[in-house]
């Protein structure tokens, strides 16, 4: 079965993690965003579900474009007095934003050494053959959950040339594979850009084996 998917969203952004009033975007997809997409895809809530799971990620095209929009953000600490109630007008205010657009996201899928005995890749070849088979809510969304995704099928050849992401220690791409929810701490890799090898593939995990 073919484990290579193609994902279009036409616009989303990738917060980084050190992001705060003005909110910088990651240039490409970091493996944490891809791998929590194909749990919601496959409609799985436990995001420790398919620990072990290999991910390769390319794109389509040029680098994306980053544009910058000013938007209203709410901005609050958690107080006793408020009880988690907050005005709009009081905790909103505008703040500036980075965006992506026009991704087109190509995703290799190897889930030989996960623990799991229902593999991720094989639940992903189930919802797209008979999506009537799996149970899932809300859009599906690439980031955030504004960005919406156009679609989510197999790549085919006309597509377009892949250029591939490669874990590399001394590349200047800083993405994070795994984020913790509750410390918010992640585990972080660098890459470089190239032709697809062996050192295209990421494992999500929750400790750091990577290069």
């Amino acid at each position: 079965m073919n484990n290579i998917f193609y994902l279009e969203c036409p616009c989303t952004s990738f917060p980084r993690s050190f992001a705060r009033d003005y909110k910088e975007t990651y240039l490409y997809p970091p493996p944490s965003t891809i791998y929590g997409f194909l749990l919601s895809f496959v409609g799985e809530e436990d995001l420790t579900a398919h620990l072990g799971v290999k991910l390769a990620i390319g794109f389509i095209g040029e680098t994306p474009p980053i544009s910058r929009i000013l938007r209203k953000q709410r901005s609050h600490k958690f107080s006793k007095k408020h009880q988690q109630t907050y005005s709009s007008a009081q905790f909103s205010k505008p703040n500036f934003q980075e965006l992506l657009t026009d991704l087109k996201i190509v995703i290799k899928v190897n889930s030989e050494e996960e623990l799991s005995k229902l593999k991720l890749e094989n639940r992903i070849n189930i919802a797209l053959s008979t999506p009537k088979k799996i149970n899932r809510f809300g859009g599906l969304s690439l980031g955030e959950s504004w960005a919406l995704v156009n679609g989510f099928r197999y790549y085919r050849e006309d597509d377009g040339e892949i250029t591939w992401l490669n874990t590399d220690s001394r590349g200047l791409i800083g993405l994070p594979i795994w984020i913790d929810r509750e410390t918010n701490r992640g585990t972080f890799q660098r890459f470089s850009l190239g032709e697809f090898n062996m050192e295209c593939w990421v494992t999500v995990s929750l400790v750091d084996n990577q290069h």
